[in-house]
C-alpha cells in the first residue's frame, strides 16, 4: 500500500497535477515510517550535510573552481560533481573528513568543469526513472535507499539487506541512461 502511495505521489509531481508540498509531504511521512536510520541518526545526517557544506564553501578556491555536491547517509558522505583540478578534490575530501560525525568519505568528484544545465536536467529525468523503478521491484525496499545521478552515473546509499542490495545494482545498470552504478550501501544484520 505505501509503493501505491509513493508511487501516485511522484507520478502526480512529474506530471504536474500535485502540489510538491503535498507530494513532498506524503513521501517525507513515508520515508520517515520506512527509513532504517533513527531519527538521531538522520537528524544527525543533516547537521553533517550542513556542516560539510559550510567547510567547502568558506574556501574561495573552492567556490569558486568546483561545484561539489555533498550527500550523507548513515555518517556516509558521498561528494559528487565536478573540480577543475586534483588539488581541489582531494581539499574537499580533507575537509570533509575532518568534520565530526562523518564515518568515511566516498569522493566520487570528478576532474572537469561543472555540467550544462542540460545535463543537470538529464539527471533529475534519470534519477526519477531510476526511484520509479526501484519502487515497483518487489524484491526492494526502495523506502531505504537513496538514489543520486550525476552525470548518467547513478549512486546507490542506504541500508539494505545483500540480496535488496544485489537486486537494486541489478535493476539500475538496466536502465536506459544509466552509464555506471556505484553501489555504496550498506548490508544491514
Amino acid at each position: 500500500m505505501k509503493r501505491i502511495i509513493l508511487l501516485l505521489s511522484v507520478t502526480w509531481m512529474l506530471s504536474g497535477c500535485a502540489a510538491v508540498i503535498v507530494g513532498g509531504a506524503a513521501v517525507s511521512t513515508i520515508s520517515v515510517n520506512e527509513d532504517p536510520r533513527t531519527i538521531g541518526a538522520q537528524i544527525d545526517d543533516t547537521t553533517i550535510g550542513s556542516k560539510v557544506k559550510d567547510a567547502l564553501s568558506n574556501i574561495p578556491s573552492l567556490k569558486q573552481n568546483a561545484n561539489i555536491n555533498v550527500h550523507v547517509y548513515n555518517g556516509a558522505v558521498l561528494l559528487t560533481g565536478q573540480a577543475q583540478n586534483g588539488n581541489l578534490k582531494a581539499e574537499a575530501e580533507r575537509l570533509t573528513s575532518a568534520i565530526s560525525g562523518v564515518a568515511r568519505v566516498h569522493n566520487q568528484v570528478r576532474i572537469a568543469n561543472s555540467t550544462a544545465i542540460t545535463t543537470q536536467a538529464h539527471d533529475v529525468w534519470l534519477s526519477n526513472k531510476v526511484r520509479a523503478s526501484l519502487l515497483t521491484e518487489k524484491e526492494v525496499n526502495s523506502l531505504k535507499l537513496d538514489v543520486v545521478v550525476e552525470d548518467s552515473e547513478v549512486f546507490l546509499m542506504g541500508i539494505v539487506s545483500a540480496a535488496e542490495a544485489r537486486k537494486a545494482v541489478e535493476v539500475t545498470r538496466n536502465i536506459g541512461g544509466v552509464s555506471k552504478v556505484y553501489n555504496i550501501l550498506e548490508i544491514d544484520g
